[in-house]
């Protein structure tokens, strides 16, 4: 996969201002696109349109992409595109829609950056965009093949089976095909789930499975987002708090995702904090079923005990487990604590944990908890590519988790 000579020639030349300006291009193409496809919407996650995170991480993606195919220095982007066709396929996007981002995003550059756009310069971006494009719909394309999955309709009907309240404004739905079989996922993965809002508007999110494979259902367990510092709740998750009990039927995607159990006996070090505990969860019921002797480090930070969701299954797997240890961070109550190993007061800090020789991390938890975390392990001499994460939403840290 390479540019033209001359497209490539170009893209050295530009892609610094290209870069200078990508936030700008980016936030200029989507509410011009949506006032001409406001079908569209139902496939972005409003609220990380609002917040500006969605074009942030489209700008990251593409200037990456770029850099990529013009400095042989540049770090691979294959991971992240990766990450990306998870995502896509997660929210049923189609290979047609991406003739109507080309042409949004082609007509932003040319809105922002004026006449140092000409023809020349518009057709080596539109070569850039078309290389990220149909790399991606290729990828896309297999995954929904391999998931049995019409692109068409990417949606199958589930319904609750049960519902468990976890912690305060936690939950966890137990879901069933209405019709066929569970289609096979790693453990780790995640789905989507789309609900239609009081307004009419279809809306997705997604949610790990949180737990192991189980062959008749599908376990996911849900925060309610409550805004903070002026931000609005969250839709989705307020909305399935409110309405998704037993007997209800929720549109579903097919499982995807690359933050994956692997089948090797290598020490796990699991790392999570608040609702960021669910593929912790899943990954641990899986190793006590399937490897109730690997060496396992499940750490934990959360505003308090109370909050601390899946609390009781995952101590249950602990004591099953030959080599598994817990340690959990609170801060709030942290003395109190009723756990299995005395929880530390404030936030997570690994400078003087055990860590096992050899391990593979996985992460998910707020960005700049990760971020911190990472360098915490790296400096404690984990090698970066051993460590692994989860992030919802558009993927900020993606192209530079330093």
């Amino acid at each position: 996969m390479q540019l033209s000579p001359a497209s490539e020639a170009i893209i050295t030349a530009t892609a610094a201002v290209v870069a200078e300006h990508a936030d700008q291009i980016t936030a200029t193409f989507y509410p011009d696109m949506f006032e001409a496809h406001p079908e569209l919407l139902n496939i972005f996650n409003t609220a990380n349109q609002a917040i500006g995170e969605q074009p942030k991480a489209l700008a990251a993606s593409v200037v990456a992409f770029a850099v990529q195919l013009i400095d042989p220095a540049a770090p691979d982007f294959t991971p992240v595109m990766q990450r990306i066709a998870y995502k896509h396929v997660s929210l049923g996007i189609q290979a047609t829609e991406y003739t109507i981002v080309e042409h949004y995003l082609m007509k932003a550059v040319k809105t922002v950056l004026g006449d140092a756009v000409t023809p020349e310069v518009g057709a080596a971006w539109d070569e850039v965009y078309w290389l990220f494009a149909t790399t991606l719909i290729a990828e896309e394309a297999r995954l929904y093949a391999l998931g049995g999955t019409d692109p068409g309709h990417p949606w199958r009907d589930y319904r609750v089976v049960e519902r468990f309240e976890e912690a305060d404004e936690v939950f966890s739905l137990l879901l069933a095909p209405v019709a066929g079989d569970v289609p096979a996922h790693r453990t780790g993965q995640y789905v989507a789930i789309q609900v239609e809002l009081p307004d009419g508007r279809l809306q997705p999110r997604q949610y790990t499975i949180s737990s192991g494979p189980r062959g008749d259902s599908l376990r996911v367990t849900i925060k309610r987002v409550r805004g903070i510092n002026g931000a609005p709740d969250g839709q989705v998750s307020g909305w399935l708090y409110e309405n998704a009990k037993p007997g209800t039927v929720l549109k579903v995607s097919q499982p995807a995702g690359d933050v994956v159990l692997d089948g090797s006996d290598r020490p796990i070090v699991l790392v999570s904090a608040g609702i960021g505990i669910t593929p912790a969860a899943a990954i641990l019921e899986d190793l006590s079923r399937r490897q109730p002797d690997r060496t396992v480090r499940l750490f934990h930070a959360d505003t308090s005990f109370d909050h601390h969701a899946l609390y009781q299954g995952l101590r249950r797997q602990v004591l099953a487990m030959s080599d598994a240890r817990a340690q959990n961070w609170y801060e709030q109550g942290a003395d109190e604590a009723p756990t299995l190993h005395p929880a530390r007061s404030g936030f997570m800090d690994l400078s003087d944990v055990e860590l096992p020789d050899d391990a593979e991390v996985f992460m998910c938890g707020p960005l700049p908890f990760m971020q911190a975390i990472r360098h915490q392990l790296i400096a404690r001499g984990v090698p970066a590519d051993r460590i692994q994460y989860e992030v919802f939403g558009p993927d900020l840290w993606a192209q530079n988790p330093d």
